[in-house]
């Protein structure tokens, strides 16, 4: 039997982050990836500054703008704060400032060496910037001292998918997944590296177990939905994207879905059967693919 391999990571990434596609990993497209802002040490101690309150709310809601603006304010009254700092650093990141926002993480490093927010914040500028050996590195760090933490794991594991180092980013996850199976998150990273390593269809099992949460993470079933097209099952993958895209994208995701299956079969050459169609099978459904 002809041993599968896996998909071209970087051929399949350039192609994830296509706009003709919708499920590839996060920091490799920008927005994909479940692994979110939060602090890797969150302190919930409110010290009455409303304007450092409504920041906050404003960043966490998508108002970068307005968070932009009053973190400055913040640093124009303290330029020592390390919150406003943190802050700012943050919502250059979220803008896409990543120069900025690395220069703010490095500026907290510099006066608080051990807060990890900074440390998590020159890790995920390293993993967008594509320095992606500097992001493992920062990110191992970070798990070291916080294995309880799945922010740091999610950011590990898709550093280490982006560098198609594929079996090592599942055991991050499987790894983070017994501390915390109730992270959704987790289990679609797990899915997207099964899938990116060229099993679609163990990939599909992980996914199918979560797709149908009301809290999944819309990359759960964008990434079930690649699976389904990888394993030529185009009926389910248009039954998942319909519900989130014009028609016209589901059939541009469609298209490139064949694309990539076609590119898997010819890799796979003799094993390609193992890539045959499947069933289609509900997002609802708990059962395994077989």
């Amino acid at each position: 039997m002809t041993t599968r391999r896996p998909l071209s990571l970087h051929r399949a990434l350039r192609s994830l982050c296509a706009p003709v596609a919708i499920a590839a990993l996060a920091t490799g497209c920008a927005n994909n990836h479940y692994v979110t802002s939060q602090p890797v040490a969150p302190t919930h101690a409110p010290d009455g500054r409303a304007d450092q309150h409504i920041a906050e709310s404003a960043l966490e809601a998508g108002d970068t703008q307005l968070a932009v603006s009053l973190f400055e304010q913040m640093l124009k009254a303290d330029p020592h704060s390390i919150t406003a700092q943190l802050g700012l650093g943050d919502a250059m990141y979220q803008i896409g400032d990543l120069a900025r926002a690395g220069v703010l993480y490095a500026g907290v490093v510099a006066v608080a060496p051990d807060d990890p927010r900074a440390h998590l914040g020159l890790a995920r500028v390293a993993m967008r910037e594509r320095r992606l050996d500097e992001a493992v590195s920062r990110y191992r760090e970070l798990v070291a001292a916080h294995p309880d933490n799945p922010v740091a794991a999610e950011g590990l594991g898709a550093a280490l998918d982006l560098q198609g180092k594929h079996a090592e980013a599942q055991q991050v996850y499987q790894t983070a997944l017994q501390r915390h199976p109730e992270i959704a998150g987790l289990k679609a990273d797990l899915g997207l590296s099964l899938i990116l390593s060229g099993n679609a269809r163990a990939g599909a099992n992980v996914l199918l177990d979560i797709a149908s949460l009301p809290d999944a993470p819309p990359q759960a079933r964008e990434n079930l939905a690649l699976a389904y097209g990888l394993l030529g099952n185009s009926t389910a993958a248009r039954r998942i994207l319909i519900a989130a895209m014009p028609s016209d994208s589901v059939e541009d995701n469609l298209r490139f879905y064949s694309n990539l299956r076609e590119r898997y079969m010819a890799q796979a050459g003799d094993g390609a059967a193992q890539a045959r169609a499947v069933p289609a099978a509900g997002v609802t459904s708990r059962g395994a693919l077989k």
